[in-house]
């Protein structure tokens, strides 16, 4: 069996080979990127006229034809000249090869039959290893060049690999059933949610059905956390650019930021995440060690300002509900914190019949810039999580380089639907990272300030996504204690019209 990465190099290669067979078929095209991405690949071209599903299959037997004259990919470095001359007539490739000269990284080209990119690498050592028959052509899409909605739009193919056809098909088989089970579609015959032109893409509007059926989910959660020490806060949805200068929000995600200028010429932020706001109340007064923790709760909307052609259904939406939650504790209380939240996120899922995984989200070494913090703090504190894991008595988690949030690893959880796709769904996070630069503290035993700790935690998330799940999963077919309507009282005769209209008024 394939690890992860082996199947990343598949993907990548049928990436090439896909861009390979269309310039074969179509050879004025230009060729833009193409990358591996989960369940298969992608590459974006500027093709002369347009192409439909149709030309998928032609594509994809010229792709098979191509694969048996490849053998392994060739590196070559060369110069930002060289490569400006292989690629004098694609706008595209030398827009990419200035940025890598400006950032001084080295140019290399892969070359496999006759075929040569522009790629930093990241292939199968010998194309031949690839199945033939583990690979099929799935989509035609539209994509701006960059993801940028000012730039060219291009024209997207996608593809479906795996290591195996058996695993293709399964793959295959399940594609089918999502679109019976697509939320957006049963979303709209259940009349749970709407989406309008005028008030914009990514924000959805909920009916009081769909308010409802989150109203209950919501308290669900509240009653357990409740039980757990919990107490609810409330707090704007706007903020000073200041409060994510200082936790470095503003560095690391301003792109994604609504940005307010005031009449007064200040600059505001529509809050993307609380946890910034949250060492607020924290910070507010001292604080003994008697007092820790302090648990906070609060349902709220954040906002991301996600590019339109990212958005899908309530799965990914610009106006995200989170039910979520803020520990600040001494050091010496993680344990017991992170293992009520676990309780919390263990009995959520069972009534759903959701089979928890656990992943360990770490950071990725080679990309400290990524992350606030130094690589101490973080050993510290991935350390800890990962013996928290063993100590419930995980013996097998997922290793998840890479997947940390940007201040601190992360304990996700990761579940199957009913259908058998994988999903992400509660998360805790450790983070010594905001307390930091918050300089929150606590004083101790010995008049002294005590570093304090933060444990962010999410139980559904983004309740918009847990619910696209959630109508997914159970196709439409929700349990009674969350159906918007539990009873309806059908008289079958006149003559019981009047007994069901007492009943139904009880």
């Amino acid at each position: 069996m394939k690890t992860h990465q082996e199947m990343e190099h598949v993907r990548h290669s049928l990436a090439h080979l896909l861009a390979a067979a269309v310039l074969r078929i179509w050879p004025d095209t230009k060729n833009t990127i193409g990358p591996a991405v989960d369940n298969g690949f992608y590459y974006d071209f500027e093709f002369t006229a347009p192409i439909s599903e149709k030309d998928l299959g032609k594509i994809e037997k010229k792709m098979r034809e191509t694969l048996k004259d490849w053998k392994n990919f060739e590196a070559k470095e060369v110069t930002a000249t060289e490569a400006r001359e292989h690629f004098k007539n694609n706008p595209y490739k030398l827009e990419l090869i200035d940025e890598i000269e400006k950032k001084g990284e080295k140019i290399t080209l892969y070359t496999s039959g006759r075929f040569t990119d522009l790629c930093r690498g990241g292939h199968v050592e010998d194309a031949q290893t690839i199945d033939p028959d583990s690979f099929k052509l799935d989509r035609v899409a539209g994509a701006y060049w960059r993801g940028d909605e000012k730039n060219k739009m291009l024209t997207r193919i996608y593809g479906l690999a795996f290591e195996t056809k058996a695993e293709l098909d399964v793959y295959t088989a399940q594609k089918e059933e999502a679109v019976k089970r697509d939320h957006k579609k049963l979303g709209k015959e259940l009349g749970l949610f709407v989406f309008s032109d005028l008030v914009g893409a990514g924000l959805p509007l909920w009916t009081p059905k769909g308010t409802m059926i989150r109203e209950l989910l919501n308290d669900y959660v509240w009653e357990m956390r409740k039980a757990k020490g919990y107490e609810k806060v409330t707090i704007p949805h706007i903020t000073k650019k200041e409060l994510y200068e200082t936790s470095g929000h503003w560095a690391k995600f301003s792109d994604e930021l609504f940005k307010i200028n005031t009449r007064e010429g200040h600059l505001f932020a529509m809050k993307p995440m609380n946890c910034p706001h949250h060492t607020q109340i924290f910070d507010s007064t001292q604080r003994s060690y008697r007092d820790m923790p302090q648990r906070y709760a609060e349902t709220t909307m954040v906002y991301r300002d996600e590019q339109s052609g990212e958005l899908a259904g309530l799965s990914r939406v610009r106006a995200i509900t989170q039910d979520d939650a803020h520990v600040f504790c001494r050091k010496s209380q993680i344990e017991e914190e992170v293992f009520a939240v676990w309780d919390i996120i263990d009995a959520f899922y069972k009534i759903f019949g959701f089979t928890l995984q656990v992943r360990l989200s770490t950071h990725d070494p080679a990309h400290m810039e990524k992350y606030l913090g130094t690589p101490e703090i973080w050993a510290t504190a991935e350390a800890q999580l990962s013996a928290l894991i063993q100590k419930r008595g995980i013996t097998e988690f997922i290793d998840g380089k890479g997947e940390a949030a940007m201040y601190g690893p992360k304990i996700d959880f990761i579940s199957h639907d009913s259908i058998g796709r994988v999903l992400q769904v509660a998360t805790i996070q450790l983070d010594f990272n905001l307390p930091e630069r918050f300089k929150l503290y606590c004083i101790n035993e010995k008049s002294e300030k005590e570093p304090i700790v933060m444990i962010h935690c999410a139980i559904m998330g983004s309740i918009e996504r847990f619910m696209a799940t959630l109508i997914e999963h159970l196709a439409g077919n929700f349990p009674v204690w969350l159906s918007p309507t539990q009873v309806r009282v059908m008289p079958v005769t006149d003559d019981h019209l009047a007994y069901a209209v007492e009943v139904t008024n009880l």
